[in-house]
This record gives C-alpha cells, sequence and structure tokens, in this order.
C-alpha cells in the first residue's frame, strides 16, 4: 500500500528525550494495552459515529492516515469499511501489535513531529487521543505535519481530553513508565488548527462512557484549505 511513499518520504530522525520517553512508555504497555482497550471502540457509539462520518466523507477506497494509532484499533476498523488505512506510532512495540492484530492495515514507525509519509498523500487523518502527549508549543508543528501529508480538502479528525492540566504517570498497569498526558480546551486545539491551514467543520464534547477514564472528550473535524 503507497509503496512509493516510504521512498519519497525524509528519512525519520530519533525522537528528542521527551518523545523518547513516550516511545518507551508505549513499548513497555504494548500487549497489555491491546489487551485492556483493543476493543474499546465497541463500546463508544460516538467515535464510530464520527470515524465512519470521515470514511463516508472521502468515500470507499479512500486513503487515510491513523496518527499516533497505538495497537492499530482504530486502522483496523477503518480498514474494515473500505479505507486504505497507514498507522504511525511513535512506538515500535505498538506497530507491531497493530501489524499482527491488523493486517488489513498498514503500519508505519515515525514521530508526529516528522511523519514518515509523504506530501500530499492521504485523502484523511485521524488523531484519536495521540496529540495529548505533546506540549503546546508542540502543536503547530504537528498540525503542519498533518497539513502537509494531506492533499487539499483532506479531513482532520482529532479527539483529546479536555481541561487544562497536566498527569504524569509513573506506573501503568503495573508497568514501569515514564509519560506525561495533556489535556486540554477545545478553543486552543481550534486555534492551532486554523493557524495551521485548516478550517474547523464540527466541534464537540461528550461525558465518558462508563468503561472508560472519567474525563470529558473534546472532537474537532477540520478540512485542509
Amino acid at each position: 500500500m503507497h509503496a512509493s511513499a516510504d521512498r519519497d518520504a525524509a528519512p525519520v530522525p530519533g525522537p528528542d528525550p521527551d518523545h523518547a520517553r513516550v516511545r518507551d512508555s508505549y513499548d513497555a504497555v504494548a500487549e497489555e494495552y491491546q489487551a485492556r482497550i483493543g476493543d474499546e471502540l465497541a463500546h463508544k457509539p460516538l467515535d464510530r459515529a464520527l470515524l465512519g462520518a470521515l470514511g463516508e466523507s472521502v468515500g470507499p477506497g479512500a486513503a487515510i492516515a491513523d496518527l499516533g494509532c497505538g495497537p492499530g484499533h482504530v486502522a483496523g476498523w477503518l480498514a474494515a469499511r473500505g479505507a486504505r488505512v497507514v498507522g504511525v506510532d511513535l512506538s515500535p512495540g505498538m506497530v507491531a501489535v497493530g501489524r499482527r492484530e491488523h493486517p488489513a492495515a498498514e503500519f508505519r514507525q515515525g514521530d508526529l513531529l516528522r511523519l514518515p509519509a509523504a506530501d500530499r498523500e492521504f485523502d484523511a487523518a485521524v488523531a484519536f487521543y495521540s496529540l495529548i502527549h505533546l506540549a503546546a508549543g508542540e502543536l503547530p508543528a504537528a498540525f503542519a505535519e498533518a497539513r502537509r501529508v494531506l492533499r487539499p480538502g483532506g479531513l482532520l479528525l482529532v479527539a483529546f481530553h479536555l481541561g487544562d492540566e497536566v498527569r504524569h504517570m509513573t506506573d501503568w498497569w503495573g508497568h514501569a513508565v515514564d509519560v506525561e498526558f495533556h489535556f486540554r480546551e477545545s478553543a486552543p486545539m481550534v486555534a492551532a488548527m486554523t493557524d495551521a491551514g485548516f478550517a474547523v467543520e464540527a466541534r464537540m464534547e461528550r461525558a465518558p462512557y462508563p468503561e472508560e477514564a472519567e474525563t470529558r472528550r473534546g472532537y474537532v473535524l477540520a478540512r485542509a484549505t
């Protein structure tokens, strides 16, 4: 799938120290993450509806990037419905799980600030709870990269935890980790996307489902201009 894209994309350097901590943390929990969260979309009707609307908007066979794909459950869900999906994740452990669990999708290891993808490779992109590990000052670069790999008019769907706090985790399901979760309100996310060349088409918020961590969730759907 898109074999030429790997040739066109520039080599991806290693992550900075903060991103390396995120990478190593997700490597540590990759298998447990899949076991606990790999089927979470079954319990999230709004998330499925938004992903379905995204797929319907770009049409069957469209190329969709799943940015910060984790174990690939979103990529697999989209691929099962006819999209040509490329999942990208910083963690090689997560990429390995994605390849094993969702062979209908393609997976690449890479940083959200330096995506391993060609210019205008995708018709749409999804970033579900992956931008939460970026500092506020990194959001402009992340959205600029998303804009680079999208074709004109391409859609970007972002999901995140609402708030204004930063949570630092050192233990995750009994695994030693060193990772921060950045909560954000919708307004600064919309502003960063707009500054990067996106026109926001929809935004919404919801309460957590019973199966989720008790945080409110935010969603923004935007189109590359």
